[in-house]
């Protein structure tokens, strides 16, 4: 296949990717067309020629000239944690940096809220980048003699916030990222998740519309890394912001992402979910990519749901229940209301006591009742919760009803990865 062939088809995808994303609703915060950026002489010159067709390889070797980004497509909704992922050399962080012009494109459109960022004069760009739009960078890029509220508060200075409104909205993000108490130390004092925390904190007290954050957690101890990203992904649950999120890791991209962009030679290859990214990948590389991923690291409860073998209604007596769960031959039975909410379970030594007595109706207080988990819960997460109950784990959604149920086979069948079929044989 050629390699004109193999572009169309990663643009034609990066397209379908944004039709579905406007399909989906919400806002559009970020929309890029056709972003191309060549470094080297006169890359004008290139682009407006037939010379643009070439490969990056061919490109290099005939001209000088790198090709770090070719036509470059995709929107961003509003809300939503996009990750931009791929190998070094793929253009990812290339071009989170052309979205604000730290690296000037070399043609396209990008368009952030609506405002055309690349014809905006330098007097207005920097107001954007004050007032609109924070990065945070893999290397914190903290002031060594100033104090951590200080770099926290810097941003606001910059931007011209008196001293007291600037040290109480610093005040406030230090204790929104757990730094509360560590106002007045120095970033020397601070490990390094901690002055991640900082550079985050920076970020978020201009209050920006839109988060860039180039790879902000690489460069710590795998432990921390982990840590951070439970607490920016509760983090996000609070904030809400639109954020762009760079990243070379597979697995911080399948747990942060609401969708994942996967770059190749400063192409987009494939834009989708990360479920989707997993069970659909476009093409080889991305198979490649994705075939080492921890299923249960990226599926969710919905994926292992099943539908309960026997359901009792709240209405039922202890005599109709008795008759349902004999027929069936189980001993317990989830039970549900009119409008098919969880209540719990019904056992089969209940429900005899109760006839015995000739009670003729089941109290909801009398019921097991194994606390239900959310359908977007990771499978990881059920491990433990499976293993602490006697029953399966009922899903619900936010009005209680009951969706399914989830049995530990299923979820020790997702926890069971192709490498330990390996590391048995």
């Amino acid at each position: 296949m050629s390699r004109e062939t193999e572009a169309g088809e990663d643009r034609l995808e990066s397209d379908i990717a944004t039709a579905d994303a406007r399909a989906s609703g919400g806002d559009v915060a970020v929309q890029v067309e056709g972003l191309w950026k060549i470094f080297g002489r006169n890359a004008d010159r290139v682009f407006n020629s037939d010379l643009r067709q070439l490969s990056k390889t061919e490109l290099q070797a005939k001209t000088g000239n790198i090709v770090a980004l070719r036509d470059v497509s995709f929107e961003v909704k509003s809300g939503e944690l996009f990750v931009l992922m791929g190998l070094s050399g793929s253009g990812k962080s290339t071009l989170i940096r052309t979205l604000i012009r730290l690296i000037e494109p070399t043609a396209g459109t990008v368009r952030i809220d609506g405002a055309d960022v690349l014809s905006m004069p330098p007097r207005d760009l920097l107001e954007f980048r004050r007032h609109s739009i924070s990065m945070v960078f893999q290397n914190y890029g903290l002031l060594p003699h100033h104090t951590v509220l200080q770099n926290a508060a810097y941003g606001l200075k910059l931007r011209g916030d008196d001293k007291d409104s600037r040290e109480e909205r610093a005040r406030a993000t230090l204790e929104t990222v757990g730094l509360s108490g560590w106002e007045e130390y120095s970033p020397a004092a601070l490990s390094g998740g901690m002055q991640q925390r900082v550079g985050l904190a920076r970020a978020l007290a201009t209050d920006p519309d839109i988060l860039l954050m180039d790879e902000p957690f690489s460069g710590l101890d795998p432990l921390i890394r982990r840590q951070l990203q439970d607490e920016f992904i509760d983090l996000q649950d609070q904030i809400g912001k639109t954020i762009v999120f760079v990243t070379h890791d597979l697995h911080e991209a399948l747990k942060l992402g609401d969708r994942i962009a996967i770059m190749r030679d400063g192409e987009i290859v494939q834009v989708a979910e990360p479920e989707e990214i997993l069970s659909n990948p476009h093409d080889d590389y991305v198979r490649a990519f994705t075939q080492d991923a921890p299923v249960a690291r990226v599926y969710s409860a919905s994926t292992v749901m099943e539908d309960p073998d026997v359901l009792l209604y709240r209405w039922q007596g202890p005599r109709a229940a008795h008759t349902e769960l004999a027929r069936a031959k189980h001993d317990w039975a989830f039970m549900v209301d009119k409008k098919h909410r969880y209540l719990g379970i019904c056992t089969h030594d209940l429900v005899d006591g109760l006839i015995e007595k000739k009670v003729k109706s089941i109290d909801e207080n009398d019921l097991d009742r194994p606390e239900p988990v959310s359908p977007d819960v990771l499978i990881e997460d059920l491990f433990g919760l499976v293993s602490a109950e006697s029953y399966p784990l009922p899903v619900t959604d936010d009005q209680g009803r009951l969706l399914g149920v989830i049995r530990p086979r299923a979820v020790l069948e997702a926890l069971h990865t192709p490498e330990e079929e390996g590391s048995d044989a």
